[in-house]
């Protein structure tokens, strides 16, 4: 369909639906500390980055032009600074745009998430926890990699933050597809590390990202997979980690970097194209 924005600006032929799920999506992640839109004529969609002093930025999402287009022409992103790489940042119409769907994602999941209300630490309580999460300008994984160690050195290195960037990229976008699909408690520990259902579906989309997710825990295993999942993708903080895992304090990070260094293994070993997100 095509619509108008509200200055009368025709906006690209996208959905309601593409643009709730996915502007959501790009919104939240633009409400981070540092996060910019990067636009060029040269690249075919637009790149969510982390610029972050004395750090290269880091990707943290991908969006469709027409996606891209929309959002400027609602004005929900405004032009930071324009040139042959054009950056904009999220609006305060974004943020209020931003709440609405949020809104909006948490009324659809009263009326058909499971169809119960949640026990403490069900997969649904998770969910809406990591919803209200969406919003904050800083994730546990970002908190983290601020600090330094005892040498004075970033605790986790670039590689490291994005490669749990990637992983929480590719788990969004596995959420998009059926709901029924996306038990990932069954990766915590005690949980059976099998593919799930709906792992037939035509490729591309949600349906690769949850392959690449799977993949990605499987290669983890119990324990590293439990802390990744729960840190990059539920966005739970350590301290809460810790306490669920039964691990002493403040040995949440150092298992946290264990994983992270075990993941980007798992991204290295698939090669320069394989398994890109998005």
């Amino acid at each position: 369909m095509t619509g108008a924005s509200s200055n009368g600006a025709c906006i690209p032929d996208l959905s309601e639906e593409r643009l709730r799920q996915d502007g959501a999506r790009a919104l939240r992640r633009l409400c981070e500390t540092g996060a910019i839109l990067v636009v060029a004529p040269a690249m075919d969609k637009a790149v969510i980055v982390r610029e972050v002093e004395g750090r290269e930025p880091a990707r943290m999402g991908i969006v469709d032009k027409p996606l891209a287009e929309a959002m400027a022409l609602k004005g929900w992103i405004q032009c930071r600074k324009a040139g042959r790489v054009t950056r904009y940042v999220i609006s305060r119409a974004g943020r209020e745009a931003l709440a609405h769907l949020l809104h909006e994602v948490e009324q659809d999941g009263a009326d058909t998430a499971f169809g119960q209300e949640p026990e403490a630490g069900s997969a649904l309580e998770i969910e809406r926890m990591r919803r209200k999460r969406y919003g904050t300008t800083e994730t546990p994984l970002t908190g983290l990699a601020r600090r330094k160690d005892v040498d004075g050195k970033p605790f986790l290195s670039g590689e490291l933050v994005r490669a749990g960037e990637r992983l929480r990229e590719d788990f969004e976008l596995a959420q998009m597809g059926p709901r029924m699909t996306q038990n990932w408690d069954r990766y915590l520990t005690g949980g059976v590390c099998a593919p799930g259902a709906g792992s037939a579906d035509k490729p591309g989309g949600a349906s690769a990202a949850r392959e690449r997710v799977e993949g990605a825990l499987r290669d983890l295993g119990p324990g590293l997979g439990d802390v990744v999942l729960r840190c990059c993708c539920y966005l739970e903080g350590l301290e809460r980690i810790e306490k669920r895992m039964g691990w002493s304090a403040r040995s949440g990070k150092i298992v946290l970097r264990i994983a992270l260094q075990r993941l980007k293994r798992h991204y290295d070993a698939l090669g320069p194209t394989g398994g890109l997100m998005g």
